[in-house]
């Protein structure tokens, strides 16, 4: 027999949800069976396959001990750099400044070394988080960047900050500010960009198109020229929408590609300035609640931003 203890970070989870990630070594058709034969209960009665656990309870499985042994385990993010731009922490959640060239999930060429590998290992190495320990939490990142783009980047401590902030992410409540150095003068300086967006999931590229068409998507980009040096622009966006590459492709349809991007913008006009990597930095992250936030009710209306933007200073000095 082996029992469960429910702790924060595994209350909410469904039955077979939780058993799934705390029982690897159980067959998802034998679990199915331990539930409806009575082989599995939680705080010593009946449950069914959907019942949501709380914290403290207890659950307890009479099955045999070979299903819930866990080999010893040596953790591939050990591995990861431990370089991290912190701009934010306490108790629930880090808010991180992800420099272009790291990605942020594991890719077909890189595995061990990613900003959620160096994430787990931070929080590993301070002690609060002991994978042997946790039934079901992982750390994971609320938004993703792409690896050629740099910007601030949320991971949370906890199972309930993970919750929250992903619900909070997908209700538009979590607002960011982009930099970017485009091509040519943008007229009007100031203004919102509106437009269609279609993607290529096979080229993973997208399209701006003016009109509705079946697929695409109605988007939003509201920018603000904020300098003007050697035909380029640096601009300040908004995201009212948040698209795949919605900024990349958005500008590129107007004809102001961003500097670097060789994916939207125009190779022979980026050989000038002999950058590879498009311009573009989420620089700043805004918590604007507009419905129950729970535990993390301290942070709204807090506004974070980045220290240090790689391209800024560079071009404000006329380098670009």
């Amino acid at each position: 027999m082996k029992e469960f203890i429910i702790t924060q970070n595994d209350a909410g989870l469904r039955l077979d949800k939780f058993l799934c990630k705390a029982a690897p070594n159980l067959p998802q058709s034998l679990l199915y069976k331990a539930i409806r034969t009575k082989n599995i209960k939680v705080n010593g009665k009946r449950a069914e396959i959907s019942t949501r656990l709380c914290v403290g309870d207890s659950v307890k499985a009479f099955l045999a001990d070979e299903f819930f042994e866990r080999n010893e385990t040596i953790y591939d993010f050990t591995r990861a750099g431990k370089s991290l731009d912190i701009v934010y922490e306490d108790e629930n959640l880090l808010l991180l400044n992800k420099k272009a060239g790291l990605l942020c999930h594991p890719d077909d060429h890189e595995y061990i070394d990613t900003l959620i590998g160096r994430v787990k290992r931070y929080l590993y190495e301070k002690g609060e988080y002991r994978p042997d320990a946790e039934n079901s939490f992982v750390p994971a990142l609320v938004n993703r960047i792409d690896r050629n783009t740099g910007g601030i980047v949320i991971a949370p401590k906890n199972a309930e900050s993970l919750r929250i902030l992903n619900q909070k992410m997908k209700n538009r409540e979590l607002h960011k500010t982009y930099l970017c150095v485009v091509h040519g003068s943008l007229h009007p300086k100031e203004c919102t960009l509106t437009g269609y967006l279609i993607k290529d999931e096979a080229k993973n590229k997208v399209q701006v198109l003016k009109a509705s068409a079946p697929g695409a998507k109605s988007i939003q980009t509201k920018y603000n020229v904020l300098e003007e040096k050697n035909g380029l622009s640096l601009v300040e966006v908004e995201l009212l929408t948040g698209r795949t590459h919605q900024i990349r492709a958005h500008f590129a349809s107007i004809g102001h590609p961003l500097l670097g991007d060789g994916k939207y913008g125009r190779n022979a006009q980026n050989k000038r300035y002999g950058y590879k990597k498009q311009f573009l930095y989420s620089y700043k992250l805004r918590f604007d609640f507009t419905s129950d936030a729970g535990m993390l009710a301290y942070l709204n209306g807090r506004c974070f931003t980045a220290s240090e933007v790689w391209f800024v200073s560079a071009f404000q000095n006329g380098e670009l």
